[in-house]
């Protein structure tokens, strides 16, 4: 499995920005091939974290463009700063 995880700084709405990933975000990383979950959380502070898990890399690295596109086109002003992007592939899990 490999994990792409973004965290995004500077959140202006949490409550707005996890109603638009929810209603569309979520519905576009169910059609990656290879997808196993996905996760939006709210860690305080305006920090968003994003965690998306899926069978194979090319998923994973899928999933990085489409969040990229995404942000763009529908939550640029709730996210007004590029996240910090990680991937990799999962060497222990329970």
């Amino acid at each position: 499995m490999y994990v792409a995880v973004r965290r995004y700084e500077g959140v202006t709405d949490p409550a707005e920005a996890g109603r638009l990933v929810n209603e569309g975000f979520v519905p576009l990383m169910r059609q990656i091939p290879g997808f196993v979950a996905y996760y939006w959380v709210d860690a305080g502070d305006g920090v968003m974290i994003s965690t998306s898990v899926f069978q194979d890399r090319a998923g994973a690295e899928e999933s990085v463009s489409t969040a990229s596109d995404f942000v763009r086109d529908h939550l640029a002003p709730l996210l007004p700063n590029p996240p910090q992007v990680m991937a990799g592939e999962v060497v222990a899990s329970a």
